[in-house]
């Protein structure tokens, strides 16, 4: 049989709708999922869950994100230039347009418009371990390095040679050599300090560097080289050897034939003595050496006897017998290591009838580890008194705990001091009065103070 129609799709008609869900087009999309069988409504969930949280990740993260861009951003700075040296690099320091670096073997200075290598010194072949540099003017700088045996070497920079003034610390004995632990050197270049240790004891050796006369006799050998450089020049027209020795002449004369002054030892500092009895017969002994200005501030002038300190002894230690057992009695010795600043002119330092400088330092000041002094002394010290002698401080601030680390601005002017109770003091060094004392929290101990 054939059909005599062509096949087609018939038109739909309310009698082809489901009858059993008439209302299916009122329902939730979502709630279509829940006829779901086992296990795919547990996947469902856990899928859903999982969506869930990295939704919230995404938005914390981008909450971050914009919190973050609305702070400061800081500079990234990445280096210029790279200076190739000749073994390790322990340290360096920045003088002028040159940076001096201590190495393994020796010096190097860096010229910092071209970063270029200028010149290298390892004669002794010893390892530098710091250095501090003063431009002195007149491209000539001063530089004190301290080796890895404790030694000091004193060098002027000049016309790109350096030239090795002294060892200040060096002795033909070596089993009494001392180590240098510390070298501060004053700006401008007219002070250098070096706190020295032995065995025993400790001490603090200031030097008044003569840098005038190294300016002057550098100014000298300038000229006679460049005299002696364009005698050659004439000379040597006929001949190219002899241009070239003439080159070489210039050098060999400025590094041979300077002779500057060696440095002069001002001051020797040493430890202050622990208190001990006195010596005093009678109070007025006493008032005379007040009267005299003798060690005031230092806890020396007093009436106490021996055998009241003993006595006071046995009664601390009969009644914290139980706390003494249990930390170990610490027995009382001199400091061997010190803190120094040089200080500029004011009304405290500066003597009567004296005409200075105000940026060249008058004084420095000093205190020593576990003491609660903080003594002046000046620099411009009488001819009469020996540089060996026992040196009396000029001025002496005491401070209610020992003093753990200080601090002077740059104007020279304030004074920051740290003790080991946590309390900084500010003090006016022009005026010789505190400012300000500010307690820090308990339980802190302060290793270090600077000003910005």
């Amino acid at each position: 049989n054939t059909r005599k129609h062509p096949l087609e799709i018939p038109p739909p008609s309310e009698n082809d709708w489901p009858k059993d869900d008439e209302d299916f087009f009122l329902l939730d999309p979502d709630r279509e999922r829940d006829v779901l069988p086992q296990p795919f409504r547990m996947i469902n969930k856990l899928v859903a869950q999982v969506f869930e949280s990295a939704m919230e990740i995404i938005e914390r993260r981008e909450m971050l994100r914009q919190a973050q861009k609305l702070k400061v951003q800081p500079t990234k700075c990445f280096p210029t230039a790279e200076f190739q040296v000749t073994g390790i690099a322990n340290c360096l320091v920045v003088s002028g347009k040159y940076i001096f670096v201590g190495l393994s073997g020796g010096l190097a200075a860096f010229n910092t418009c071209d970063c270029k290598d200028v010149c290298a010194w390892d004669a002794a072949e010893t390892e530098i371990c710091a250095i501090r540099a003063s431009d002195l003017g007149n491209e000539c700088h001063v530089l004190l390095a301290v080796d890895e045996m404790g030694l000091v070497w004193l060098f002027c920079f000049h016309q790109e040679s350096f030239l090795l003034i002294k060892t200040l610390n060096e002795v033909e004995d070596i089993s009494k050599r001392s180590a240098c632990v510390e070298v501060v050197l004053s700006r401008g270049g007219d002070y250098a300090g070096i706190l020295l240790q032995g065995n025993t004891k400790g001490w603090l050796e200031i030097y008044q560097l003569p840098k005038d006369s190294w300016l002057t006799e550098m100014e000298k050998n300038s000229g006679a080289a460049k005299g002696l450089a364009c005698s050659k020049r004439r000379s040597s027209c006929t001949s190219a050897v002899d241009t070239f020795l003439l080159q070489k002449s210039p050098v060999s004369a400025n590094q041979a034939d300077v002779e500057l002054d060696p440095p002069v030892l001002l001051l020797t500092v040493k430890p202050p003595k622990p208190v001990t009895g006195t010596n005093f017969k009678s109070p007025l002994d006493a008032l005379k050496k007040v009267d005299e200005d003798s060690m005031l501030g230092l806890g020396y002038n007093h009436l106490i006897k021996d055998s009241q300190w003993e006595l006071q002894e046995a009664i601390f230690r009969s009644t914290y017998q139980e706390y003494l057992e249990a930390e170990g009695v610490i027995k009382e010795e001199i400091p061997r290591h010190a803190t120094f600043h040089f200080l500029l002119p004011s009304r405290i330092l500066m003597a009567p009838e004296t005409k200075v400088q105000p940026d060249i330092p008058v004084g420095i000041g000093v205190h020593w580890d576990g003491n609660h002094n903080f003594c002046l002394y000046l620099l411009n010290r009488p001819l009469k008194e020996k540089v060996d002698s026992d040196l009396k401080p000029d001025v002496v601030w005491p401070c209610a705990a020992p003093i753990a680390c200080s601090a002077v601005s740059s104007c020279s002017r304030y004074l920051a001091l740290a003790g080991e109770d946590a309390t900084i003091t500010i003090w006016d060094k022009h005026l010789g009065y505190p400012l300000s004392v500010t307690a820090i929290l308990e339980e802190r101990f302060i290793r270090s103070i600077h000003f910005l």
